[in-house]
């Protein structure tokens, strides 16, 4: 929704100030600079990215407009699912929760919460680190390295439509210029032309750099920053998930090892003592 809002007011404030100059705004009307700086930053995207970061790059984008941050009530679900899976283990070994770890999606433990369901790394994290413990005799301190390492992989991962977005930001000041080089070429030919026509040749001309700067700067910059925020938001989310882990599987109390992973939420969303001890009484 703030994306929608955020491109409104850059059009706004542009096209708008731009009118209270008593500005032509046809003359703003140059479809064809359109195409050479959006199909050359189309065409240098496709270049410089393997196949598999343009349909990333492509989901990501399409998903900013119904991208919804992770909430308070998201991170208390987490913390309720590790602390059920926690007491679990506490009272009844770790041989069982052994089928609900091979198949979660069969597990009446973690379908209690679907949405948690849907996210496949999460889902990945929590089961991949129970049947390494359960299959090793791994120490603490080498499990939280394995974890960490596994997060910097997937974080590098999901940068790489942000790092795609930001490449062709920054392409777009550069194509505005080819386009505008490109109509004050088409602007020499016409020198026999009366200064009428010679004064919309060149206004044409220098409109491909105002919209090269204008794109980077006001759309397509800021979108990569939105891509790169979202993705650190998951890290977020992921590591509240590894610090609840890694502290009851280094010998923590189920309660305890909650209030671990509670700590590392964001200060906005981060449910209080009293909600989550509200919250595990209700799961009683």
């Amino acid at each position: 929704m703030f994306v929608i809002v955020g491109c409104l007011i850059v059009l706004c404030s542009v096209v708008g100030g731009y009118l209270l100059e008593h500005g032509n705004l046809s003359v703003l009307f140059q479809p064809v600079e359109v195409l050479i700086i959006g199909g050359a930053a189309v065409g240098g995207f496709l270049i410089s990215s393997p196949m598999k970061v343009v349909k990333a790059t492509l989901s990501s984008v399409l998903g900013v407009i119904s991208h919804a941050p992770y909430s308070k009530q998201d991170y208390i679900e987490a913390l309720m699912l590790l602390n059920g899976i926690f007491y679990k283990i506490r009272q009844q070994g770790l041989v069982s929760i052994e089928s609900a770890v091979d198949d979660p999606e069969q597990s009446e433990l973690f379908n209690k919460y679907p949405k948690i369901m849907k996210n496949r790394h999460t889902i990945n994290l929590i089961s991949d680190t129970l049947r390494t413990v359960m299959t090793t005799t791994i120490a603490a301190h080498e499990l939280e390295a394995l974890i960490d390492t596994e997060m910097e992989t997937y974080l590098e991962e999901i940068l790489q439509p942000s790092k795609a977005v930001n490449a062709v930001a920054d392409s777009l000041p550069g194509l505005g210029i080819v386009a505008a080089v490109l109509g004050v070429v088409l602007t020499m030919g016409k020198m026999k032309e009366p200064p009428e026509v010679l004064g919309a040749s060149i206004g044409a001309a220098l409109l491909g750099t105002f919209l090269g700067v204008l794109l980077c700067y006001g759309f397509v910059g800021p979108l990569g920053r939105n891509l790169e925020h979202g993705a650190q938001e998951k890290m977020q989310y992921l590591n509240v998930i590894k610090v609840a882990l890694i502290s009851f599987l280094g010998g923590s109390a189920p309660k305890v090892a909650v209030e671990f992973g509670r700590r590392v939420i964001p200060e906005n969303v981060k449910p209080s003592f009293i909600e989550i001890e509200d919250a595990l009484r209700q799961k009683k």
